[in-house]
């Protein structure tokens, strides 16, 4: 899967599964953070994030530390899901 094409994918998914009525796909900047000065994102929205990823792609997310990691920034995420997906 092409790490582009993923991103438009997990923007839509972002979206569709914590219920941002008033974001566009094009006002995720795939460098920007996801949680706090970035998307804004909070611990609630990461559980939500987390269930909506398992259960499109088949990944886990372990612990605190991987969610750290892949939740980074968008682009760290499709990484993660890229090497991750089963």
């Amino acid at each position: 899967m092409e790490k582009e094409t993923l991103i438009e994918e997990l923007k839509a998914l972002i979206i569709k599964s914590l219920k941002l009525e008033d974001v566009l796909p094009s006002d995720i900047d795939p460098a920007a953070p996801l949680f706090g000065s970035g998307l804004g994102l909070d611990s609630i929205d990461a559980l939500e994030l987390v269930v909506a990823l398992e259960k499109t792609y088949g990944i886990r997310i372990p612990d605190e530390d991987v969610g750290k990691e892949a939740f980074a920034s968008l682009s760290a995420l499709a990484g993660y899901v890229i090497k991750n997906k089963k």
